[in-house]
């Protein structure tokens, strides 16, 4: 056992076919399990089916495909030892937060050691001077806005869900505040990074939180993103603001969705400071009005709000009802307490579980192009024309202000016909953002679903750099296999790995 837990990333001095071989029910060797325990303990790790079956699936409609174990790190230096053990022995790593991801990013296509890091929840450091904060994985956006409630700051990044921030960090996550204060790419200083043999990163430097810096390639811009298929992030710097000093909310119905979409273009080329501008079509806002019990009218409606002074607001909420009225909007409605906006932004946040509930028993899948802002009007016309046409049961939902937005649709999974039907249009809107200079995810990420969008996107040069990537920080392809997309990851299978076992780390090439 001792030998066993010594293992580093020397990977290749060990042979792969001892104690992590799996026998054709897909269970661990029990030295393999020994190993695991001795590093966190036994409560800590778990090869029931039952938990096994929790960690295979996230909120997608992939199929469940469970690792063979789970273990949950109450540290650093435990995720160090694991992730050394795993990859000298050849094991999939794959970390897990929340569960709350939309492209199957957790599914463990080839097994493996599932990382929960939500043991791992403490605020290990607040800069209020410094507007930044460092967090450990298994801290959540609203438990981090709990803790600064009174310090005048807040981390607005919110992708609705309350999902973990490194989490979001590691799928380039977005949401509602995105228009004003940017995506998690844009609020994230510093990551501290488990590699795949276990070595430590700090990808801006240990214990640096600097607004900008010329040092070198942008190692916290590259594992942001990531999806887990470069390492594990046990820890964040993230940039926080100001609470704003006044906000107000507002929701207006619109005749059409061209209409609405206009309307959002006209807002965003005055200048006005938006904070949130959401976009639902009638049979979003319908569902909402029953799940979330509104009584919004049933017709394609912004939700926005405004950040600023008192002063600053009246302005900002005048010239946005000018500019909503000269579209044809109609039913405004303004939400100023702090319970009004709170009912009108959880219904907002519930959208994917209202939509849900028009199909009970069906499974939801999201679009997530994004556009520029200028073509947005004519690919979310068509989006709904397209989606009218499919017969598909589907709402449109999306953060316009930036031009991302998602078609949410409802498909039995038992049903083949209705799947190919979901996948084709699902495919043709993001060859559709493609050809209008978008991108096929906006925040979702790759994970399973659009391997080949993403080589479309970025052409065969971008995969080939991407690849070398993978290759160069895990050359055994065992972080988070089979995602983003083949193409950028090393099609190393588990027989493949069993083979090359014994070569040194050199000689092991690429397909």
């Amino acid at each position: 056992m001792a030998n066993l837990l010594r293992a580093t990333a020397a990977w290749g001095l060990f042979p792969c076919r001892g104690y992590c071989s799996r026998i054709k029910q897909g269970k661990l060797s029990e030295d393999f399990v020994e190993a695991l325990k001795a590093v966190v303990g036994s409560p800590h790790v778990s090869t029931a089916a039952a938990v096994l079956q929790q960690h295979g699936h996230d909120e997608s409609m992939h199929r469940c495909q469970p690792p063979d174990a789970v273990v949950w790190p109450q540290n650093v230096e435990q995720v160090s030892q694991l992730a050394a053990l795993c990859y000298s022995q050849g094991m999939p790593i794959i970390p897990f937060g929340t569960g709350t991801g939309l492209e199957g990013g957790v599914c463990a296509v080839q097994g493996g050691v599932c990382f929960n890091l939500t043991h791992m929840d403490r605020i290990l450091a607040l800069n209020t001077e410094d507007f930044s904060v460092v967090v450990e994985p298994g801290v959540t956006r609203k438990a981090l806005n709990t803790h600064l409630r009174d310090s005048g700051l807040w981390f607005p990044v919110d992708p609705g869900a309350d999902a973990s921030l490194c989490g979001m960090a590691a799928t380039g996550a977005s949401g509602t505040n995105a228009v004003r204060y940017g995506t998690i790419r844009d609020n994230v200083l510093n990551l501290e990074v488990v590699l795949p043999g276990g070595q430590l990163l700090h990808t801006a430097g240990q214990g640096r939180h600097y607004r900008k810096s010329a040092a070198g390639y942008n190692l916290t811009g590259l594992f942001v993103g990531s999806e887990g298929t470069l390492g594990l992030i046990t820890a964040a710097t993230l940039r926080l603001h100001p609470a704003p000093e006044a906000t107000v909310a507002a929701t207006c119905a619109f005749p059409s969705v061209q209409a609405a979409v206009d309307s959002t273009v006209h807002i965003l080329q005055a200048a006005i400071p938006v904070a949130r501008i959401e976009f639902l079509d009638e049979v979003m806002m319908d569902a909402c009005n029953r799940y979330s019990k509104l009584d919004c009218c049933v017709a394609p409606t912004l939700f926005l709000e405004f950040h600023g002074s008192e002063q600053a607001l009246v302005e900002q909420v005048q010239r946005t009802e000018e500019i909503t009225q000269s579209n044809g909007a109609f039913h405004f409605s303004w939400a100023k307490e702090a319970e009004e906006r709170s009912r009108l932004w959880t219904a907002r946040h519930n959208a994917w579980y209202a939509a849900l509930a028009l199909r009970p028993g069906c499974k939801g899948y999201a679009t997530d192009v994004c556009v520029p802002i200028s073509r947005l009007p004519e690919i979310l016309v068509q989006a709904k024309e397209d989606l009218k046409a499919s017969g598909l049961t589907g709402t449109i939902v999306g953060h316009v202000g930036d031009g991302n937005f998602h078609c949410i649709l409802l498909v039995d999974p038992e049903d083949t016909e209705e799947l190919r039907r979901v996948e084709a249009f699902a495919h043709q809107l993001g060859r559709r953002a493609l050809a209008l200079h978008g991108t096929c995810t906006g925040e979702h990420g790759i994970g399973l679903g659009k391997r080949q969008l993403l080589q479309e996107e970025v052409g065969a040069v971008g995969i080939e750099t991407m690849r070398q990537l993978k290759a160069t920080l895990d050359p055994r392809g065992l972080m988070n296999p089979g995602k983003p997309g083949e193409g950028m990851v090393l099609r190393l299978q588990r027989e493949v790995t069993f083979r090359n076992s014994r070569k040194p780390a050199s000689s092991l090439s690429c397909p």
